[in-house]
């Protein structure tokens, strides 16, 4: 389903994503996680092909992201950590326009019931809460029932019991093939949802396998430390709290 080797991003002198490489197999869930400034958001940009990269190999569904664009994305879907929408287009339009860039879509009115937006189709997108436009944004990444998704910071901005309503649609997605890459700062949602996990730090890799292989092999009691560990945000929030103290 995807397959990224040695993937490289510059911002000028500066090195965002060294090297990256990975596969993702059909109903495989796979956490992209690091700090703010990891590399996380830059490497899925380089993925998709919106942001300039070099790499010795990326395929989505098989196909080049660059010279196949419009076939691939037929098939992918992506939930940006923010997404835009313009002044007072409302929900039900939100999914019309995302509905007619496919050939095929799910039921939207199921959609819209299921992501509890039932009710608000002619609200306007920009008067929804910041949680709702999280699940409409996730709504719009699913409409046409897509092989492969990219989730950014999935839940940001949903209650608890939202989170585990859509973690529950997910993993039904998942079950009947649908390969999810996630970028979450949530450890119990990577717990619930990924099968392997990729952990950045300056743009490099420095732990990919198993949650289970994470907490072994970091010698942590839980995936948080253990993520905090090889991440190195522990050492900067000592550092932190020792700079504030002295």
């Amino acid at each position: 389903m995807l397959n990224v080797r040695n993937l490289s991003i510059s911002y000028g002198s500066k090195t965002a994503v060294d090297r990256v490489s990975f596969e993702l197999g059909q109903g495989e869930v796979i956490g992209l996680l690091g700090a703010n400034g990891a590399g996380k958001s830059s490497a899925i940009a380089g993925i998709l092909g919106i942001q300039k990269s070099t790499f010795e190999e990326l395929t989505l569904l098989g196909r080049s992201p660059i010279a196949h664009r419009r076939e691939v994305f037929q098939q992918v879907g992506v939930q940006f950590q923010e997404t835009n929408f313009p002044d007072r287009l409302t929900v039900q339009e939100a999914c019309l326009q995302w509905a007619s860039l496919y050939r095929e879509t799910a039921d939207v009115n199921e959609l819209l019931h299921y992501f509890g937006l039932a009710g608000h189709e002619n609200q306007a997108v920009n008067s929804l809460s910041g949680g709702e436009r999280q699940r409409l944004a996730v709504l719009l990444a699913l409409i046409h029932n897509p092989k492969l998704v990219f989730l950014d910071e999935l839940t940001t901005g949903l209650d608890t019991k939202a989170r585990r309503l859509l973690w529950r649609r997910l993993l039904t997605m998942k079950k009947a093939g649908l390969s999810i890459v996630l970028t979450s700062h949530y450890m119990d949602e990577v717990e619930v949802l990924c099968d392997r996990v990729l952990i950045l730090k300056h743009g490099q890799t420095v732990f990919q396998g198993t949650v289970s292989d994470a907490i072994g092999t970091s010698s942590k009691p839980t995936l948080e430390d253990a993520y905090l560990e090889y991440s190195g945000e522990r050492e900067e929030d000592w550092d932190e709290i020792a700079n504030h103290v002295s």
